[in-house]
C-alpha cells in the first residue's frame, strides 16, 4: 500500500481507503463487515470512512467496535455532518447546534476521543458558513476533531469557507469529498485545480460509479444476482450509469485492462489516483475478497499511451 499526504497535511492516507456507505450497519451482516474491516487494515489500509447518517447511526457502531482491534493512533477515521438524525427542525444542517450535538453522538457510537476527520456532508444554504467554520474550529480546539473537511461543495462554496477561515484566523478546510470516476468527472474543471492553489486534497467517493466500473455489467445480458444493480434496497443511485452508453465505454476499457493483466476496478482506481491532488480512493466493500482485489490498485502507474486510450473512450 502506498500513501499521500492529504492536500498539505502533514497527515498520510493509504491511496484506497475502505467507507461504510450504503453496506456496514444495514445490508451487510456486522461479522462480515468487521472481517472486511480488519481484512483491510491488515494489507494496509489505515484510512476508514463512515457518517452519522449511514444507517441511521448503526455504521458509526459497526465501525468503530471493529475498529477497536487497533491501536487508536495507527489509523486515520473520519465522520460527516449535516443530513437529517431525527424529526426536529433541528435536527439537520450545519448550525452550531446541530453541528455540536452531533460531534458529540457520533463519537459515543464510534467509541473514541476524537477523530480524525470531520465532513460536512454537503452545503446547508440555511446556516451562514462563519458559524458552521467557527462550531468546526471549536471542535478542533477541544481536540475532538484533527481536520476539517467538506463533502460535494462547488468551488465557490469552497472559497468562501477559506476565506472566513482565514480572514478570522479558523481552520481551514483541509480536505473535500467528491464523487469522482471515469464516468463522472466534474471535479477536473474547477475542484482540482482549486485544490492545488489551496492546499486542501481530495477522497473522492463511487470511484468505481457504484460497481459499474468493475465491467460485471453488459449491455444486453441480465443483471447478475446479489450485486449492488440487483438490489432494490440499494440500486438506486447506480441507475444513471446503467445507461447502453456508458456500459459499451466500460466494455472498451475492460480490455485495456485485460490486456495490462488488471481487473478493470483496479483500472479505474489507478486512472484515479493519476491525479496528484487525489490523496485517496475511497471503496465499498462487502466482503474481505474485494478490498483484496481493490488494493491492488495502489501503485500501478499508467503510461500515457494507457491514458490516451481511456481518454478517447471517454471522450
Amino acid at each position: 500500500m502506498n500513501y499521500r499526504r492529504l492536500g498539505k497535511t502533514g497527515l498520510k492516507v493509504s491511496e484506497i481507503s475502505l467507507g461504510s456507505w450504503l453496506t456496514y450497519g444495514s445490508t451487510v451482516e456486522k461479522e462480515t463487515a468487521t472481517a472486511t474491516i480488519h481484512r483491510a487494515y491488515e494489507l494496509g489500509i489505515n484510512f476508514f470512512d463512515t457518517a452519522n447518517v449511514y444507517a441511521g447511526g448503526e455504521a458509526e457502531k459497526v465501525v468503530g467496535e471493529a475498529l477497536k482491534a487497533f491501536p487508536r493512533e495507527s489509523y486515520v477515521l473520519a465522520t460527516k455532518v449535516f443530513w437529517p438524525m431525527g424529526d426536529g427542525v433541528n435536527d439537520r444542517g450545519l448550525s452550531r447546534k446541530h453541528v455540536m450535538e452531533q460531534a458529540h453522538a457520533s463519537l459515543k457510537r464510534l467509541g473514541v476521543d476524537y477523530v480524525d476527520i470531520y465532513y460536512c456532508h454537503r452545503y446547508d444554504p440555511e446556516t451562514p458558513v462563519y458559524e458552521t467554520m467557527r462550531a468546526f474550529d471549536d471542535l478542533v480546539r477541544q481536540g475532538k476533531v484533527l481536520y476539517i473537511g467538506v463533502s460535494e461543495w462547488t468551488a465557490e462554496q469552497i472559497r468562501e469557507a477559506l476565506h472566513i477561515a482565514d480572514r478570522y484566523l479558523l481552520d481551514r478546510i483541509v480536505v473535500n469529498q467528491p464523487v469522482y470516476n471515469m464516468l463522472n468527472r466534474y471535479i477536473e474543471k474547477e475542484i482540482i485545480p482549486l485544490g492545488m492553489k489551496e492546499g486542501f486534497g481530495q477522497v473522492v467517493f463511487s470511484p468505481l460509479a457504484q460497481g459499474v466500473l468493475t465491467g460485471k455489467y453488459k449491455v444486453g445480458e441480465p443483471i447478475p444476482e446479489g450485486t449492488r444493480a440487483a438490489d432494490p434496497r440499494i440500486n438506486t443511485f447506480i441507475q444513471r450509469f446503467m445507461t447502453e452508453e456508458m456500459l459499451k465505454k466500460v466494455d472498451k476499457i475492460n480490455k485495456i485492462a485485460k490486456e495490462m493483466g488488471i481487473t478493470t476496478a483496479q483500472l479505474a482506481l489507478a486512472w484515479i489516483l493519476r491525479q496528484e491532488n487525489v490523496a485517496s480512493a475511497l471503496v465499498g466493500a462487502s466482503r474481505p475478497s474485494q478490498i483484496e482485489e481493490n488494493v491492488k490498485a495502489s501503485g500501478i502507474k499508467l503510461s500515457q499511451e494507457v491514458l490516451d486510450q481511456i481518454e478517447e473512450i471517454l471522450a
